[in-house]
C-alpha cells in the first residue's frame, strides 16, 4: 500500500470514479437500476464539488459524496452522506475509515452538528463500519426496497457533531 490522500474530486477524475461506482455495488449494497442510469459519467447525479476522493499513489481508490441534506434554512446544519465506496482490490485498508473521518472533519469546519446517511440493512460491512465511526440508527423502514426480489429495510443512521 502506498500513501493515501484525501482530496476535493476534480473533473477529470469521472473515468476512474465511474469505475469504482460500476464495481464496488450489489444487490445487498445498492440499487441494480441506479448503476443502469450512470450514462458513462459518474458526475451526472452531482458534481466534483460534493465529492472527497481517496487516492493511493495518485490512483483514485474511493470516494464520499457530502452533500446538504435539506435544501431549506430549517434543515441548515445536517449534512448527508449519499455515497461512499472503495475499489474492490483496496478495501480492507483503512480508506473508507480515511473517508468518513474526512467528512466529519469538512461537515465541523463547515459548522455541521450532525451527519446522516442510509444503508441497506443487508450491508453488514458498511453497517460495522459506521458503528465504529460513531453512527448510530435512527430510523429502520421496514421492506423499504424491494432488491432482486427480497424486500429490503433502509436504514437511517447519523452521528451528532
Amino acid at each position: 500500500m502506498g500513501e493515501v490522500t484525501i482530496r476535493w474530486a476534480e473533473a477529470a477524475d469521472d473515468a476512474a470514479l465511474l469505475e469504482i461506482e460500476l464495481t464496488s455495488w450489489d444487490g445487498s449494497t445498492g440499487f441494480p437500476s441506479y448503476l443502469e442510469r450512470l450514462d458513462g459519467t459518474f458526475f451526472g447525479r452531482s458534481g466534483p464539488e460534493a465529492h472527497l476522493v481517496a487516492e493511493d499513489d495518485g490512483v483514485v481508490v474511493g470516494y464520499v459524496r457530502l452533500e446538504d441534506k435539506y435544501p431549506f434554512p430549517e434543515g441548515a446544519g445536517v449534512l448527508a452522506i449519499n455515497g461512499l465506496a472503495v475499489a474492490p482490490a483496496a478495501r480492507g485498508r483503512g480508506i473508507a475509515s480515511a473517508l468518513l473521518d474526512a467528512a466529519t472533519e469538512e461537515a465541523r469546519s463547515r459548522g455541521a452538528r450532525k451527519l446522516s446517511l442510509h444503508t441497506f440493512s443487508t450491508n453488514t460491512a458498511a453497517r460495522r463500519l459506521y458503528a465504529r465511526h460513531g453512527y448510530v440508527v435512527e430510523a429502520t423502514h421496514t421492506a423499504e426496497f424491494l432488491i432482486d426480489g427480497t424486500p429490503t429495510d433502509d436504514l437511517v443512521l447519523a452521528k451528532t457533531l
